[in-house]
This record gives structure tokens, sequence and C-alpha cells, in this order.
């Protein structure tokens, strides 16, 4: 990857740069059998959809605090892109009271109420798929998303030494993600069935393969996979690396 970059948003451009066509994110959800592979040109054409979502119709700003309630998803590593790409923080089961944003999965909309400012609900449905009805008081992304353009210019530079990530209650900014990920990530095709709620999790689930030339299989309610079935996943997925 390129020595320059100084944060998250720069490491997705420089792995499209490289090589658009390579597998970047591949989720499975052992819970509905969904499975979605994104490339890395996919994968940024959402988070340019999400960032401009969140800069033009959102109004956040660099520094502006987005509460996210959601699992080890592809859409929650969509979203993590998104605020380091406008320069928004993006807090992992922060509490909504004291965000300017939360986005909220299905199972955590009453926490979310909390937010008095824009609130934005994520089905989570296979295919990225809306709610049957949009829950009162949230925008339902999926709805929101599609019209957005597909390319994102920030209104203003995004400061790799402001706060750009708060997970577990630690505060990362965006250099020191560009920093660890480098420093923890393998350039492996890692397997993780590590929640979003640690560094560990999102180094392994999204941040290190991103900044080292690797793809992580991310799988969500993978206890419900026995063990042979994990081991032929592993195998049809190439899998060099598992984090569990």
């Amino acid at each position: 990857m390129n020595a320059t970059d100084r944060t998250p948003a720069d490491l997705l451009r420089s792995a499209l740069a490289a090589d658009p066509g390579r597998p970047l994110v591949t989720f499975y959800d052992d819970a509905t059998g969904e499975r979605v592979e994104l490339s890395v040109a996919t994968f940024a054409n959402w988070v340019a959809k999400t960032s401009n979502l969140l800069q033009g119709d959102l109004a956040v700003a660099p520094g502006d605090r987005v509460a996210l309630l959601l699992p080890a998803h592809w859409q929650t590593a969509v979203w993590l892109l998104a605020c380091a790409s406008v320069g928004a923080v993006a807090d992992l089961g922060g509490d909504p009271a004291a965000a300017d944003v939360v986005v909220s999965g299905p199972d955590s909309l009453e926490a979310a109420r909390a937010c008095s400012g824009e609130r934005v609900a994520l089905a989570l449905r296979p295919l990225g798929g809306r709610f049957p009805q949009t829950p009162e008081g949230f925008v339902d992304y999926a709805v929101e998303v599609p019209g957005q353009g597909d390319r994102f210019v920030p209104f203003a530079p995004v400061d790799p030494d402001e706060p750009a990530l708060v997970v577990a209650g630690r505060e990362f900014s965006g250099a020191e993600v560009v920093e660890r990920a480098r420093a923890e990530g393998t350039g492996d095709r890692v397997l993780s069935a590590l929640p979003y709620d640690t560094w560990d999790g999102v180094c392994a689930g999204l941040f290190g393969p991103l900044a080292t030339g690797g793809s992580v299989v991310l799988c969500r309610h993978a206890e419900r996979l026995g063990e042979e079935a994990l081991a032929q996943r592993i195998e049809s997925e190439r899998v060099t690396a598992t984090r569990r």
C-alpha cells in the first residue's frame, strides 16, 4: 500500500488504485444464509454513496460523532470508511445521547431514539434490503443511499491527527488507525468471526486487510456453524488466517 497514507480513507483510495477488482469483504450471515462479496471497487462505491449521505443529507461535519449501533457486517464496514472519509468520529456501540447522528440496526432502535440528532436505520437484510416499513423517527439507509452520488469529495480535508474511531472506549486518530492496521495486518485472506466491539475485531475484520492488501471473510453468527462446515468454508474461500 501507499506509504504516504495517513487516514483510513487514504487506505481505501490506494487499494482502489492498486487493484479495484480484488475481493475486499466477503460477508456471511449464518442466521440467514446470506453471502455477499464486495470487490474494492464495489466497496468504495458504497462508501462514496454513504459519505455523500452523511455530508449532504445528514449535514455531518468533521469532528461530529456518529454512534454506530451495528454488528460486524459489511454495511458496518462501509459506515466506518464513510465516517473516515467525511472526518466524522465513528463510535462503535457509542452512547446515542452523546452523538450527533446515530446509525442503528433493527435490534437497537429503541436505544437509538436517545439521539437528538439525525437517526438512520439499517434493516441488515440480505442484499441490502429495506425495512417493510421505515421505523418512526428514522430514515431507512436502504431507501436513501441508492440515489447518492458515486463520487465523494469532502468539503474540508480530513486531518489524520483528529479522532476518527472509538471502540471499546478507546479513541484512535485516523493516523493511529492506519499505523496499527499496518503493524497488525498480515496481507492474508482472513476469516474473522470476531465482533466489531474491540480493536482486534475491527482490525481483523476490516482495517488490517485494507491496510496490507489482504481481504476478509467476515462471518456473523458463525457459532451456528459446525466445525466441519467451518472447515469447508475456510477451504472454499481460500482463507489463509482465522480470527475467532
